[in-house]
């Protein structure tokens, strides 16, 4: 019982971490969006 807790407990730390580094308002997928766009600004702006 005191291990399914645990494991319990562990899985649920690393999912909330998770959620936090990716989703937060500075999270990878925030900065993804930014780098993408910023590249598309640049290749936009590009002349043949």
């Amino acid at each position: 019982m005191r291990a399914i807790l645990t494991s319990m407990l562990l899985i649920v730390t690393v999912v909330l971490i998770y959620t936090t580094v990716a989703d937060g308002e500075d999270g990878l997928k925030s900065g993804i969006n930014r780098s993408g766009s910023a590249m598309s600004d640049y290749v936009k702006g590009m002349s043949p």
